[in-house]
């Protein structure tokens, strides 16, 4: 058992970067004046930090922990989750993303109603409100405290739970969205910096590549998977992980709103291709130090103690406490998007239309209590979780199957016309029920052995299969100009790109960083 022991020092310097966040939440809340500056920062977000919050939210303590724990028992297979977000990235930057930006909508379920109608916003923001609050937040919150268990054992779970969610909670409550975006850009610098830190010190370590090929589990250095794997079966790439990347990268509101926060569309742009560039490092920093921990902890009891054990075996005291910090930035980037995300659904999504006689203070107050509210709930909720046994390993299966009728109404609204505006509401009425039913049937109660990728396409051609009949059986809407993808779209923008140097050009970037994704695929496969 490795020993997670704890210095002053350590505790300092963790310490220190904590009144940091705080005091940043503490001076933006100043600016705040209305729902529009706290839930979207003003609009006024630059690509830089777009790009590095959107993969800061992405990286949880779940994942950033969870990342080195699958490297460890199953090798890099995991990565196919993080190529596939570059590659749905750059088709989102280039083909969806300027469709939300220039309908100026405030959340994502506001999009479905420019698009379709009022009742489909209302049925997507609710299942988007619960999904974030009891699976997304008290997920962080179970996982995070069940990692900081490790380093403070004396603690009870549920007291690291309070105080992952008051520190989370209080400078989301003070700064909104900026703060987050801030605080994000911080915490994804600091997680980069310890992960690389990290890496090269285990490869000086083991010495060759070689070495790293000894201590790999079978084969654990390729992430074409045999088709009846356990984990992720290669065919699960196609039938699984892409539709799954493309319901959390271009269709979650908890992901999406930082772009929805941009300057404009060529800063949103940018900053998700930077995004999706910042997911190919995963590989080295997480995965790869997860196996190569192999090497020095052949016998962990708990796969997923791998990187802090790493951590304490590896840096000296100072540094252990900048890579505490690193966990704790990484246990809250992901909670501050979906307390600051929750809320501003419920505010915007529900409160505005009732309330249209409140004015930015009244709702402002209001939006603040609702991320106190989600907070609270969320810390009641998590400790709960120790009692679903395996509950966190469900997490992924649970949206695979519950997500796909929102993945078939999101792009079959953009890219074609012929749905009809009540197309999306029947089609997540019916889908998501279904997809419920089967989680428990397949993964709770296993009356039927099928991995959860499989699974997911199978939930995608019953929701794709009701949205077609919905809009074979219906005339033709008449839809607003610019809500769909159409050839005089793609000509307008050609014309545009034709004056702006080639590093102006997301096509070209998009192409770039596509080309060096599929040469680091080939390279493992």
């Amino acid at each position: 058992m490795p020993d997670f022991e704890v210095t002053a020092v350590d505790l300092a310097i963790a310490g220190g970067y904590v009144v940091l966040v705080l005091g940043i939440g503490l001076w933006i809340s100043r600016s705040h004046s209305d729902t529009q500056s706290y839930f979207l920062g003003g609009r006024g977000a630059i690509w830089p930090v777009i790009g590095i919050s959107m993969m800061s939210a992405n990286l949880s303590g779940t994942s950033f922990v969870g990342l080195a724990g699958a490297g460890y028992g199953d090798g890099i297979a995991v990565w196919n989750y993080e190529w596939i977000a570059t590659l749905v990235l750059i088709f989102f930057a280039i083909f969806i993303l300027p469709f939300y930006l220039r309908a100026k909508v405030d959340t994502m379920p506001q999009f479905l109603e420019v698009r379709y109608d009022w009742r489909a916003r209302k049925v997507f923001a609710a299942f988007s409100v619960f999904t974030a609050i009891f699976i997304d937040s008290a997920g962080a919150l179970f996982a995070g405290a069940i990692t900081m268990q490790l380093l403070f054992p004396d603690f009870p779970l549920w007291t690291l739970i309070t105080f992952i969610a008051v520190l989370g909670g209080t400078y989301v409550i003070l700064g909104g969205l900026k703060a987050v975006m801030i605080t994000d850009t911080i915490q994804g610098v600091l997680l980069l910096l310890v992960g690389t830190v990290i890496f090269f010190m285990l490869y000086n370590h083991l010495g060759s590549w070689e070495a790293i090929r000894e201590v790999a589990p079978e084969d654990g250095l390729t992430i074409a998977k045999p088709a009846d794997d356990d984990f992720l079966p290669w065919p699960g790439i196609f039938t699984g992980a892409i539709w799954l990347g493309f319901y959390y990268w271009t269709t979650n509101h908890i992901v999406v709103q930082k772009v929805l926060a941009a300057k404009n569309v060529d800063h949103g742009r940018w900053g998700a291709m930077l995004a999706g560039a910042l997911q190919l490092p995963f590989l080295f920093i997480l995965i790869l130090p997860g196996l190569m921990g192999r090497a020095i902890f052949p016998e962990l009891e708990d796969q997923d103690q791998i990187w802090p054990a790493l951590v304490f075996e590896f840096l000296p005291i100072g540094l252990r406490g900048l890579a505490l910090a690193a966990l704790i930035a990484a246990l809250m980037s992901t909670l501050d998007s979906v307390l600051n995300g929750s809320a501003s659904m419920v505010v915007n999504d529900f409160i505005k239309d009732r309330k249209k006689d409140w004015d930015e203070a009244r709702m402002l107050l209001v939006s603040r209590s609702m991320v106190a509210l989600f907070m609270v709930i969320a810390a009641i909720w998590a400790p709960m979780i120790a009692n679903f046994g395996g509950i966190v390993e469900y997490f992924q299966s649970l949206l695979g199957y519950v997500t796909m009728p929102v993945v078939v109404v999101f792009l079959g609204g953009l890219f074609w016309k012929r749905p009809p505006r009540h197309a999306a509401f029947w089609t997540l009425i019916v889908g998501v029920p279904i997809g419920l039913a089967s989680f428990f049937l397949f993964e709770v109660l296993e009356l039927l052995p099928i991995q959860f990728l499989y699974g997911t396409g199978i939930m995608l051609v019953i929701s794709l299969a009701t949205f077609l009949g919905i809009t074979f059986a219906s005339p033709a809407p008449d839809l607003d100009k610019g809500t769909t993808f159409t050839r005089e779209t793609w000509r307008a923008e050609s014309e545009e790109l034709a004056d702006k140097a080639w590093y102006q050009n997301h096509r070209i970037l998009g192409a770039g960083l596509a080309v060096i994704t599929i040469a680091m695929v080939a390279m493992f496969i």
